[in-house]
């Protein structure tokens, strides 16, 4: 076949059942179909290589849309099942949307099960029993705080994939004493989702820390490209090696992510992390959630700003006083934003974005 052969791409309804997803998706990733985009897209076709497309933000907030191989995605899900003890039969239940990769690949581990997908994205009442699921953190906090239907479906299940967003410690361990067999997963829509379980690379991945602590990706699972943005995806791929935005560490033989080298800011000449602000803020102040964003600044350049969401007791002087003593006086926030819920790119990731934009509209 012609090396720049073009196939049909079709979109997902997104009124598709689980097992209507699953029998579409099978069909994407047979070569003789039309490929499926989950998501918005303006093509109408794609490289004959490309079974599935999904449209991500990113938290950088640029769109794209990546192009997955039928090789890489079954790859991903064979990989993932024999991580996990998978037996022929197990059941996967579906609580992710498809238009995120992490949903997708549900579809797929269980279809390469011989299994039915559970859907349960819409579900009400008490939650059927399977083998394995994939949730994100603020899941896992519902779970724990309230959501007992889900915390039984949750502790009943073998192994419950966490990813999408870095899991807070003490959320991990309060997970783990309510009975939860939580898997942390790290991965990327480019790397067909989770390709590092508990810091272990699944077979057919590779690691490796680069300059400035950069983590990079080989493998079986890595996608095709950016479509429509060929440039940008083969300055991100050298030498076989995806170059991620993360940075990270080995650890007794293990990946720790530590956060993105892009949510680094300089205010009033010092760097301050975003992620590291919020971590922080998570283990300390447990029972509320905070993400942190930056504003341009006159004075500082970039000024750092913390959202507070919900109805938490936690007051503004003891943020200010609590980062003050553990980072010092130059990461007391210059403003706050209290809200009912944070603002979210897909599954997980906080829109910083938008977050600025609802300050700046409270502000006037």
């Amino acid at each position: 076949m012609e090396q720049n052969a073009q196939r049909e791409l079709r979109s997902a309804d997104p009124e598709w059942t689980a097992s209507e997803s699953m029998a579409h998706v099978s069909g994407a990733l047979k070569s003789d179909g039309p490929a499926l985009v989950f998501g918005r897209s303006s093509l109408t076709h794609v490289p004959q290589a490309i079974s599935l497309v999904i449209a991500t933000t990113g938290s950088s907030g640029t769109p794209k849309e990546v192009g997955l191989s039928a090789s890489a995605l079954i790859s991903s899900a064979r990989a993932s099942n024999k991580a996990l003890g998978a037996q022929p039969g197990n059941t996967w239940s579906l609580l992710l949307p498809l238009s995120h990769i992490a949903g997708i690949n549900v579809l797929i581990r269980a279809h390469e099960l011989g299994s039915e997908p559970i859907d349960l994205r819409s579900h009400k009442g008490e939650y059927p029993h399977a083998d394995f699921t994939a949730i994100v953190p603020t899941q896992l906090f519902k779970a724990l705080n309230g959501d007992d239907q889900l915390l039984k479906h949750l502790t009943g299940a073998k192994a419950v994939l966490v990813g999408g967003a870095a899991l807070a410690a003490d959320l991990h361990l309060a997970a783990t004493k309510a009975g939860i067999n939580v898997v942390v997963t790290y991965g990327m829509t480019e790397t067909t989702g989770g390709c590092v379980y508990d810091g272990v690379p699944l077979d057919g991945v590779e690691i490796s820390i680069r300059s400035e602590k950069r983590i990079a990706i080989k493998g079986t699972v890595l996608a095709q490209t950016y479509l429509g943005a060929e440039l940008l995806w083969d300055a991100q791929l050298k030498d076989g090696w995806f170059l991620t935005s993360d940075l990270g560490r080995m650890e007794n033989g293990k990946l720790v992510v530590e956060g993105r080298s892009d949510d680094v800011i300089i205010s009033g000449g010092e760097n301050i992390s975003l992620s590291a602000i919020e971590s922080s803020l998570h283990s300390h102040f447990p029972h509320t959630s905070f993400a942190a964003f930056a504003l341009k600044d006159a004075q500082w350049g970039q000024s750092l700003h913390v959202a507070i969401a919900g109805d938490g007791a936690t007051t503004d002087d003891e943020i200010s006083q609590y980062l003050s003593e553990h980072f010092g006086d130059f990461s007391k926030p210059k403003g706050y934003l209290h809200i009912p819920e944070l603002p979210l790119i897909g599954i997980g990731k906080v829109d910083r974005i938008k977050l600025a934009e609802l300050y700046m509209e409270a502000s006037h």
